[in-house]
């Protein structure tokens, strides 16, 4: 007879990746309804999140520490969890970058990199969500290729937006400023395309 679980490791997945939905939903809107005054007010918010997020993964760590035998590796739990937990990090960095740097406006390409970073993050939610029944799933496959795709789309505007950067800024402070900025919110991307590679290498695993 099978195992039964007391600790559902995949709705776990789950609500990590919603705490990292959640930081990319405020990010967006922090971004888009730009107020400096405010930063300091949603740098809170996004740590709210972002410690939240942080004790779900020790709860998990500490159940897996006693589990006898996960539903996946525990090499894959583990890199998973951390995984997920990188995006949301990931996206706190953005933040805070912003405010240390001092930046007073936001550029548009900034905003389109939101629109690709909260897509990523839906797109991540569901395949999570079908990561369950992985076995029989017809949409996990196509989830994570949306980000893989939406991941290339990020790398596209990156060249575009360093680009724009250069061409229409001769301030050495923005520029630098903005190049660093840039790379935080690519990382983003990646982190979310981090994500989707560890559910693929899992799924092939234990297939």
């Amino acid at each position: 007879m099978a195992k039964k679980h007391s600790f559902d490791y995949f709705e776990a997945f789950v609500k990590a990746v919603d705490s990292s939905c959640a930081a990319a939903s405020l990010l967006n809107e922090t971004l888009r309804n730009f107020d400096p005054d405010r930063l300091e007010e949603a740098m809170t918010a996004m740590h709210e999140i972002e410690h939240a997020a942080d004790g779900d993964k020790h709860q998990m760590m500490k159940v897996l520490i006693r589990e006898f035998l996960p539903p996946i590796e525990r090499e894959d739990v583990t890199e998973l969890t951390q995984k997920i937990d990188d995006v949301t990090d990931a996206l706190e960095d953005v933040l805070v970058k912003i405010y240390t740097f001092n930046i007073r406006t936001i550029r548009p390409e900034a905003l389109e990199f939101m629109d690709i970073i909260v897509a990523c993050c839906c797109s991540l939610k569901k395949a999570i969500q079908e990561f369950r029944n992985f076995k029989k799933s017809e949409l996990l496959g196509d989830c994570i290729i949306e980000v893989n795709d939406l991941e290339g789309e990020g790398d596209l505007l990156y060249t575009r937006a360093m680009r724009n950067l250069h061409v229409q800024s001769s301030d050495p402070i923005e520029i630098m400023v903005w190049s660093k900025t840039y790379n935080y919110l690519e990382g983003c991307c990646d982190a979310c395309e981090e994500v989707a590679n560890i559910l693929e290498i899992i799924v092939m695993k234990n297939s």
